[in-house]
Order: structure tokens, then C-alpha cells, then sequence
């Protein structure tokens, strides 16, 4: 097959692709016209905290840059204010368009991380919404069925629970398919979860005389806890914007039933290599925590290149294996009493306010050896604050 190495790239790390030989003919078509085709991704920015499980089909867009095509990202300027409902029993609270923006320009920054700023075009929905009427967005509503709309789970399972379902929810998938037909996307990617909304895509473009685009779905990435898929409100995420040595010691921290997991859908990592990494593991070949490492190690490179991995990989040995506090940490000045919840987000050793409580709930804080349990606990004192396993902060006075 003339596009084999093509579609193993893609291959990878997918749950499914709906329809397989229409990629096969889009990719025979792109060939012969030499036109790049276009690779939809749509975020919806209401919040800018990424990880790398959202990762999965961002990398997947990369591989398409990475022979030849143009990604294509759509902020979600109108679905963010909307808030899509997969898989959420309630409905999201509503966000300005100011807010919007701010979260966009952050999700970005942390996209750019993978992609090719250079082969990728951002949309936003405002440009072809902003000036719709009332009878044009009417004629997209009559596009679809109320019975297609009552076939998605959550809808149906909101509805039949006798939970809050509002009309604005039900045109989420309608304006994320118009948003296909406005890019005239050739694939469009995205976890499983958002099935519904992408083949909704297909049906829209069929109704407008385009192509339908290939819908390519990437499985949910665990989280570090090993029970639920990664969230931030669960506290067992790799966060794009955590530094190496947290990036490290957080994979290090998995369980062992997930190092396949992660290499499959968190790695750059060729299917051959982790074939013989399952053999290993499967017959008991190598320790679980030296394929852990390489694992940590992988993830890292790809964010902050080879030097930072090994660099985290030591300081991580240091201190967990030989029971040590790292020789070097930031440092804090104390000019007077403070809070444990201020100096933290001060420091930076915490996102937010709300990340350091929620530490300090989890018992997950402590200031030389002695655990804080108290989030409105005071120090005026020299010592060190330790957050987790890997955060450390010097306090000075």
C-alpha cells in the first residue's frame, strides 16, 4: 500500500478512525493536487491549565504536520461561553468573552509545546458567528433531529435523571460541526468522549455539499492515581507547565499496570519499541521500575529535551532513592508572619490558593518533616517546605 508509512504513523495511539480508506483516498488526493490537508482541533479555553492528556490528540496533529499537513486549532470563542456537556451530569457556568481570550492566549502557549507553529492556522469561531442571523442558525437547528440529539449518553442519561438540560446545550455539537464546514476540515481529532460531536461534524458537511472529514478518536489517558482519567480536580495530572523534575517524579509515581498506557498515548515511542517492553514486563525480564524510569525519561525529553530528563532523573534518585533533600530548592524570604497558603503561592511552588489548600487537605504538606495539616497555619521561621514528593522551597528569613 502506497501510504502504508503514513497510516502506521497515524495508526498509532488511536482508539478509531471512522472511516480508515477514506483517509487512505484523502492522502492519495492530497498527494496528487500537492494540497496539504486541513487537521481540525477544537478547544474550548474555560479554563488554561493543560496536561498531558490533552495532549494525546494535540501529538496526533503533530504527526500530521510532521508529513506535510496543516493543523488547524478553532477556539472555541462561542462553544467556551456554551460549555460543552460530554460527559458532565451539570451544566458549566458561563464565562465572558474576555476570559475567553486570556484562557485561549495561555492554551496556546502550552499547545506550541507539540506543534508546529509553522504549519498551524488558528481559527475563531467569532468569524464566522459573529455575523450570523437568527434564520441562518435556525437553518443549522433544522439540520438535526431531536431523537439524534437524545441518542448521546449524557444527554439522555441528564434527561431521563431529571436533571437540568438547557436548550443552549443541545446546539454545542450543532455549532462544533458548522465549525468543519468553515475550515473545510479533511480530519478532525479528539478524545473518545467527543465522539457525538465530531460525527455530527460528517453529517454537517454532507448537508453543505463537502467532504466528510475523517474522524480520528484518541482513548482518555489515565491519571497518576491509576482509577480515574487525569483531571486536575482529582490532583493526579502531569501538567504541561510543571517543571522536569515534577514531569518525572509524577510518572514515577504510576502505577505499574499504566507504564503501557502512558508509552502508547504519552510517548513518542515506536509501537516495535513498546511491543518489547510489554514482552519484558509480561515475562518478568526487566524490574518494572527501570522501564518506569525510561518512561519518565521519554515524557520529559519531549517537553524539555534530553539533558532535562537525565538531570531530573538524577535529583529524583538522589532524593527518593538515597532518602535526601535535594542540595539545591528555591528560596523564599520571610519578611514576616505569613500564611503556609501565601508563601506557597508566592513562591510559585503552588498554581493557586486553591491547589495549596487542597494539598494541605490531602496531608500532602509538611515543613521540616512535621506535616501541616492547618490551611490557615502561620510560620515565621527558617526551614523546609516540602509539597508532594518532589516540591521543595527553602524558607528564609
Amino acid at each position: 500500500m502506497k501510504f502504508e508509512k503514513e497510516m502506521k504513523l497515524i495508526r498509532k495511539g488511536v482508539e478509531e478512525i471512522i472511516i480508515e480508506d477514506e483517509l487512505i483516498k484523502k492522502f492519495k488526493k492530497s498527494d496528487e493536487t500537492g494540497k496539504p490537508l486541513r487537521i481540525k482541533y477544537g478547544i474550548d479555553p474555560t479554563g488554561f491549565d493543560v496536561h498531558i492528556g490533552h495532549l494525546v490528540p494535540i501529538r496526533k496533529m503533530r504527526d500530521f504536520q510532521d508529513i506535510g499537513h496543516i493543523g488547524v486549532i478553532i477556539i472555541g470563542d462561542f462553544t467556551a461561553q456554551i460549555g460543552d456537556p460530554s460527559g458532565k451530569d451539570e451544566t458549566r457556568p458561563h464565562l465572558t468573552a474576555e476570559q475567553v481570550k486570556k484562557n485561549a492566549e495561555k492554551y496556546m502557549e502550552q499547545l506550541y509545546t507539540v506543534l508546529d507553529k509553522n504549519k498551524t492556522e488558528v481559527r475563531w469561531q467569532t468569524e464566522w458567528f459573529g455575523n450570523m442571523s437568527m434564520k441562518d442558525v435556525i437553518k443549522l437547528m433544522g439540520k438535526f433531529t431531536l431523537a439524534q440529539f437524545m441518542a448521546h449518553d449524557t444527554f439522555r442519561k441528564r434527561f431521563e435523571n431529571g436533571l437540568p438540560l438547557g436548550m443552549h446545550e443541545l446546539m454545542y455539537p450543532i455549532l462544533q460541526s458548522y465549525d468543519s464546514v468553515a475550515i473545510e476540515a479533511d480530519v478532525e481529532l479528539g478524545a473518545t468522549e467527543q465522539k457525538f460531536n465530531i460525527l455530527a461534524g460528517r453529517d454537517m458537511q454532507r448537508y453543505f455539499g463537502q467532504p466528510e472529514q475523517v474522524a480520528i478518536l484518541s482513548p482518555i489517558l489515565m491519571g497518576t492515581d491509576g482509577k480515574e482519567k487525569m483531571s486536575k480536580s482529582l490532583n493526579n495530572y502531569i501538567a504541561v507547565f510543571d517543571s522536569p523534575k515534577d514531569k518525572y517524579g509524577k510518572t514515577m509515581s504510576i502505577p505499574d499496570d499504566l507504564i503501557i498506557n502512558y508509552f502508547n498515548y504519552a510517548t513518542k515511542l515506536a509501537p516495535e519499541e513498546i511491543k518489547k517492553i510489554i514482552i519484558q514486563l509480561r515475562n518478568n525480564e526487566v524490574n518494572p521500575k527501570i522501564i518506569k524510569q525510561k518512561l519518565a525519561r521519554e515524557i520529559v525529553s519531549l517537553y524539555h529535551g534530553e539533558k532535562a530528563a537525565m538531570e531530573a532523573e538524577k535529583e529524583f534518585n538522589l532524593i527518593f532513592s538515597q532518602k535526601e533533600i535535594p542540595d539545591e530548592m528555591p528560596e523564599y524570604k520571610l519578611k514576616e508572619k505569613m500564611k503556609i497558603i501565601d508563601i506557597l503561592v508566592k513562591s510559585n511552588t503552588c498554581a493557586s490558593g486553591g491547589e495549596a489548600r487542597r494539598m494541605i487537605k490531602q496531608n500532602a504538606v509538611s515543613f521540616d518533616g512535621k506535616k501541616i495539616t492547618d490551611i490557615f497555619a502561620e510560620i515565621f521561621q527558617e526551614g523546609v517546605l516540602k509539597v508532594g514528593k518532589r516540591r521543595f522551597l527553602k524558607v528564609v528569613k
